[in-house]
């Protein structure tokens, strides 16, 4: 399941309502652990944000593997996986409605790496575009945490956007 949201305690709703005990949480956008904190401990979470105020704050969550990189970065990526190889749900909030571009570009890599049970995704540009679209006939639907019709065709190990993305990301 895919679900998205803006406001933050939906977001955090949603997250709660999804996870179970003993759950694997892969976390894009942790800020200082605000949703964080909020996730059961008995569940293994590996946290993700690129932003100095996080480091301090995230390493008073004992219980929560944070990795301090920035989402798009292949590295980090790579980093996440070392550590899980898969999650239960995966929570994307990269900056709340901005970007939907990047936001969506980051689910796609990271789903399709952790094949996620339950993905949950905030951002109001990505929810503004689901809610105003209209549908056709065509019936193209997952009932996974990411997008079945990619999921066989794997990642490649560089992508070459990643520096096209913001001019912050070039080597």
């Amino acid at each position: 399941m895919i679900k998205l949201s803006y406001d933050i305690e939906n977001y955090r709703r949603d997250i709660l309502d999804l996870v179970n005990p003993g759950d694997t949480v892969v976390e894009l956008g942790c800020h200082v652990g605000g949703t964080t904190r909020l996730i059961p401990q008995d569940c293994n979470v590996v946290a993700v944000d690129n932003s100095p105020e996080a480091i301090g704050e995230m390493g008073k969550l004992e219980w929560v593997k944070f990795i301090s990189g920035d989402v798009r970065r292949h590295e980090v990526l790579a980093e996440a996986f070392k550590i899980v190889q898969s999650c239960d749900v995966l929570a994307i909030d990269l900056g709340g409605g901005y970007h939907p571009d990047t936001v969506f570009k980051v689910f796609y890599i990271w789903s399709s790496t952790f094949k996620p049970t339950h993905s949950v995704i905030r951002n109001r540009g990505i929810l503004e575009f689901f809610n105003s679209a209209e549908c056709c006939e065509e019936d193209v639907v997952t009932d996974e945490g990411y997008l079945e019709t990619y999921h066989d065709s794997g990642i490649p190990p560089l992508i070459k956007e990643f520096d096209l993305w913001t001019p912050s990301m070039k080597k």
